[in-house]
Parts: C-alpha cells; sequence; structure tokens
C-alpha cells in the first residue's frame, strides 16, 4: 500500500508538473498576444522600449522629469528651455524646479490624435505618394514609354493635339499608320474624284440690247463661225466682231412697223438669213454687207431659221415649215405640215439627217431630210410628252440621235428623246420657263435659260441631269441663247434689253492645246487628201 501510494503521488506531482509546464505556456502565448495587440494598438506604453529622450535628458542632468507615462505633443512649439512661462506641478522633494507642463495623456514620448477615417486615408495617400521613389525613377518611366510605342506605335507625351509654335510632330522612321490607306494614300485614277470646274457667277461682259422685242417665240440673236454676233433689235440688224469689238449696222427695215422675228448664220459664217414679221426671208453677204436674195413664200411672220449645208429651213407663224434651195432661183423646194400653231424651235442636227420642230402647239416633230415615196414629206416621230410650248430644241454634239428639249411656262421641263427609237431617255422639272438649250462642246453638258420666275441659266450634267451651277443678273426673262465659236463663252439676250457673256465652257488651256493639236492634224489630213 506504501508503494502504491507513493507511485500514485509520484504521478499526481508528475502530473501537477506537466498542468504547471502547459499553463506557463498558455501565459506566455497570452503575453505575447496582448504586447503584439498593444503595439498594434498604439496607445499604451511600449514595453523593454528605450528610454525617451526627455527621460535620457533628465537622467544625465540628474534633475526628475515628468512620469513615463507622459507625453509631449507634436504641435506645440519644440522649446523646451527652463525659463518657460508655464509653471508646472512640483515634484516631490523638488520644491521650486521649473520644468515643462506634465502631459496628462499616456503614450510614451508620442501624442496621436483622433482623426476620423477619410483623414487617416487622406494622409495614408499623402505619404505613399511622397514616398513612393518608384514613380520618378528613370526606369519606370523607360518602362512606360516602351509599353507606349509598342501600343501605340509613338510616344504618348511627345504627340500633342495643341500646338502653340512649331512644326507638326513627324512619325517615327518606318511608321506606317493603318489609316493612311483612306485619308492620305492616292487612289487609283478611275476611282478618284475629279475636282470641279471654276465656273464664274458673274458674266464676263454685258452689252446694251435696247428695244430688244419681248416675245417667246422669236429666235434674235446667233453666233457666227468667224466670231460675229448677229443680235435683231427691233426693226434693225447688228453685228458684232467679238475680237475687234466693232459693231455694225447690217440692216433696217423699210417700214416703221415691220421688224425682224429670226436670225440664222450658215456654218461657213459668210452669209445670215434673216426672218421677218412681213413674211420674208432675206439673205445677206455679210463681207459686202449687202443683200443677195429676198425669198418670199409664207403669208405670216418667220419666227425660226435652221440651215443644213445650201438648204435653209424656216418655220412660220402658220405652222408650216418651208425648205429653201438657195441655189436655185425656185428656192421653195418643200413644205412641212405638222404643227397647227406658230413654229418657234427649228434645228437641224449636225449630221443633216433630221430636222427638229418645235411649236407652240406643244408638239416636238423629227422630219427627215429626205422626202417619201409619195413626194411628201412626214414626221417620222412626234412626242407629245410637253404641256407647254416648245422652243428649245438641241441636238447632243456627240451622240447624233440624242434631243434635248424644253418647254414654256405651263410644262417647265426638259426632256431627252432618242429620235430613232422616240423614247424619253431622261425627263427633269426645271421649276421655270424654258426658252433655249444649248449642248456644250468641251463637256457633257448642256445650259438652259428660263424666264418666269427665276430668270436664270441652269449648267447640267448628261446624262445625270444633276445641276452643275446657276447663273444669275438677268432681271427679266432669258429669251434666247447662242454659244461661240470656240464653245467656251455663252451669250444670253434678255427681255431686260441686255445682253450677258457667261465663260461656262471654258477649256483648261492644257487641254485645249492638245484639241487645237488633234484638229491641226485632222485638218492637214484632210488637205493632203485633197491634193
Amino acid at each position: 500500500m506504501g508503494e502504491a501510494a507513493a507511485q500514485g503521488l509520484s504521478a499526481a506531482r508528475s502530473g501537477a508538473a506537466g498542468a504547471s509546464i502547459g499553463e506557463r505556456s498558455n501565459m506566455a502565448q497570452f503575453v505575447f498576444e496582448a504586447d503584439l495587440h498593444g503595439l498594434l494598438k498604439l496607445d499604451t506604453p511600449i514595453p523593454n522600449a528605450p528610454p525617451a529622450r526627455w527621460q535620457r535628458k533628465a537622467k544625465e542632468s540628474g534633475a526628475p522629469g515628468p512620469s513615463p507615462a507622459a507625453g509631449v505633443s507634436p504641435m506645440k512649439p519644440a522649446n523646451r528651455s527652463h525659463s518657460a512661462s508655464k509653471t508646472p506641478s512640483k515634484t516631490p522633494g523638488k520644491s521650486g524646479s521649473k520644468i515643462q507642463s506634465t502631459p496628462t495623456k499616456a503614450g510614451g514620448d508620442r501624442y496621436i490624435p483622433n482623426r476620423s477615417t477619410m483623414q487617416m486615408e487622406m494622409a495614408n495617400f499623402l505619404l505613399t505618394k511622397e514616398n513612393d521613389p518608384a514613380e520618378d525613377s528613370p526606369t519606370k518611366k523607360e518602362q512606360q514609354k516602351a509599353w507606349a510605342v509598342n501600343l501605340n506605335g509613338f510616344d504618348v507625351e511627345e504627340a500633342k493635339i495643341l500646338r502653340l509654335s512649331g512644326k507638326p510632330q513627324n512619325a517615327p522612321e518606318g511608321y506606317q499608320n493603318n489609316l493612311k490607306v483612306l485619308y492620305s494614300q492616292k487612289t487609283t485614277p478611275g476611282s478618284s474624284r475629279k475636282n470641279g470646274r471654276y465656273i464664274p457667277s458673274m458674266p464676263d461682259r454685258i452689252l446694251d440690247a435696247p428695244e430688244i422685242r419681248n416675245d417667246y417665240y422669236l429666235n434674235l440673236i446667233d453666233w457666227s463661225s468667224q466670231n460675229f454676233l448677229a443680235v435683231a433689235l427691233d426693226n434693225s440688224v447688228y453685228l458684232w466682231n467679238y475680237s475687234s469689238g466693232e459693231i455694225i449696222q447690217l440692216l433696217q427695215m423699210e417700214h416703221p412697223d415691220d421688224y425682224v422675228s429670226s436670225v440664222s448664220w450658215i456654218k461657213e459664217g459668210n452669209y445670215l438669213a434673216v426672218g421677218t414679221s412681213n413674211a420674208e426671208v432675206q439673205l445677206w453677204d455679210i463681207q459686202q454687207q449687202k443683200r443677195l436674195r429676198n425669198m418670199i413664200s409664207h403669208s405670216s411672220r418667220v419666227g425660226s431659221l435652221s440651215w443644213n449645208s445650201y438648204i435653209l429651213s424656216s418655220g412660220a407663224r402658220t405652222g408650216h415649215i418651208h425648205h429653201h434651195d438657195v441655189r436655185v432661183a425656185e428656192h421653195h423646194v418643200a413644205t412641212l405640215t405638222g404643227h397647227t400653231q406658230e413654229v418657234c424651235g427649228l434645228k437641224w442636227s449636225l449630221d443633216g439627217r433630221y430636222l427638229a420642230s418645235g411649236g407652240n402647239d406643244n408638239l416636238v416633230n423629227i422630219w427627215p431630210c429626205t422626202q417619201g415615196d409619195s413626194g411628201d414629206f412626214a414626221a417620222v416621230q412626234t412626242f407629245t410628252q410637253h404641256q407647254g410650248a416648245v422652243k428649245a430644241v438641241a441636238w447632243c454634239p456627240w451622240q447624233s440621235n440624242v434631243l434635248a428639249t424644253g418647254g414654256g411656262t405651263s410644262d417647265r421641263h426638259i426632256r431627252i428623246w432618242n429620235v430613232c427609237s422616240g423614247t424619253c431617255l431622261n425627263a427633269v422639272d426645271a421649276h421655270s420657263q424654258v426658252c433655249s438649250i444649248l449642248w456644250s462642246t468641251n463637256y457633257k453638258e448642256f445650259i438652259s435659260g428660263h424666264g418666269f420666275a427665276q430668270n436664270q441659266l441652269v449648267v447640267w450634267k448628261y446624262p445625270t441631269m444633276a445641276k452643275v451651277t446657276e447663273l444669275r443678273g438677268h432681271t427679266a426673262r432669258v429669251l434666247n441663247l447662242t454659244m461661240s465659236p470656240d464653245g467656251s463663252t455663252v451669250a444670253s439676250a434678255a427681255a431686260d434689253e441686255t445682253l450677258r457673256l457667261w465663260r461656262c465652257f471654258e477649256m483648261d488651256p492644257i487641254k485645249k492645246k492638245e484639241k487645237e493639236k488633234a484638229n491641226s492634224a485632222k485638218s492637214s489630213i484632210i488637205h493632203q487628201g485633197i491634193r
């Protein structure tokens, strides 16, 4: 029993010893956690810390100092001289000694005031911002520059949107921008957009045309191949030499009540046909300024004339069209009866195959140059789509079977016809009375003269019928248009008693030289063939 009791006592002691060792281990852990918590909390004295500066000073000078729990605020001036103005509390055993005031808050030699979370976050940001040594380091800047060059193809710091001075930044050598294909590189000639030519909006010259008759159905101006402009002013005809500016009065009607109703130059430009209100068709030699013959076959005024070689066609108010062979004494060789009212538009095609006529009966007739088997002329086409008088008729110079016509106030449409098939190729509403149409020989365009209500000239693109430009200046309706021999200038006669010359089809100098060279080569070949 004694041995068993001794063994039990020994086991109990060993257990108690084990228990005490475990408890000591637990206590050490608790003390470590408490110390760690205190260090993190920063509001309790740091155990086993080196003495504060004031403690070292007090120990060196031998004077008693504040208690270890005291702290000094960093917000106050750092003046610690013994001549402080404030008298601190006296320490027992050291009566009368002057020292600094004893802080009442514990915390060692630091004082950390209470701050809000926002203030702490701002302070942390500022501290890390100021103390970040890698932000301004050359290594990091070089790395950022390398990234910018790899991503963008250039250094972002050097690419300025706005510059106050200096030349724009050039791309680095070898750099290729993908957008350059769209905006910088030249495209193929087929897809490049041609720059529109300059068309002066003001007339090149303005000439007076006093007493010009304001009559829609008359054709009062024409420009010859020898550069003479013929103008009918009431009962007189004047010639204006475009090259020299000389003005010649060619004729004046004998009876004061008679007037000139139409003029037309032969192709060679040496003869002028004149239609009158008393139903006459006169033929004048320009070089001699002499009337060669007076052809009488109509019974009413002759408002339209057109030449086809030696055949002169004349349209009268009765609606009849007469063919005159100017070479023979019996000049009246044919009569065309396809209109019921006055023939106000008359034009032979450039190849001489067809004659187009427009009348006050809103009809457009296409006549052949030769008569039928029965000896009579019959229209090969009759167009009835116009709703007004058709005075404007013009043949396309590069498509011999294409005709342009324009209607009066109640119609206001320009129509393009294929006279062989009889189909209307295109039509456009001009919104104004159409008085005259001329095709350009230098461009794929034509020009139209208008009356009510704009009194303007319009240049149209063919075949799109898009407006190129509008020429304004006349204060009354445009009566007639005619073109210079070189095709660059258009003359317009209007009821405001003025003639205006518009350089709307002037060729580019390079193209003009090429065209002149081609024409000279063509004429030389023809001359050699005649020899």
